[in-house]
């Protein structure tokens, strides 16, 4: 199977970026192994607890993603510089607290990984 690589580095609520996202992994999962890595200000997808009056939770959306096999991981300095911290426990597919369930906090050495096994790679950024 093909795999496809999605790098975001906006924040969930800055762009369209997320839900573009979204709709592009919704449909690469029919045909690709889909991984999602959040870069920058995007590591603030994830986060529980956001209650975006005017918009879908984008969290929550990512968490239902990882439940259909996307690997979403987000970038360690990045989450750690913002507050998120990796646990050494994994717990519901997530290494991170305040994280929604199947995203996992790692290093950019996992980017290269997922870059280097990629067929296609697609970066939403600004």
């Amino acid at each position: 199977m093909k795999t496809l690589t999605i790098v975001l580095t906006d924040g969930p609520y800055i762009s369209e970026y997320t839900e573009i996202a979204y709709k592009l992994t919704e449909a690469a999962l029919k045909k690709y192994k889909v991984n999602i890595f959040l870069y920058l200000d995007a590591v603030h997808i994830p986060k529980k607890d956001q209650n975006p009056a005017f918009f879908i939770n984008a969290g929550q959306l990512f968490s239902e993603l990882a439940g259909k096999g996307a690997i979403v991981r987000a970038c360690a300095r990045c989450a750690g510089a913002r507050g998120y911290l990796p646990e050494k426990e994994i717990i519901q597919g997530s290494n991170c607290k305040d994280y929604f369930p199947g995203i996992r906090i790692t290093s950019l050495y996992e980017l290269s990984e997922m870059l280097s096994m990629s067929d296609r790679v697609i970066s939403l950024s600004r």
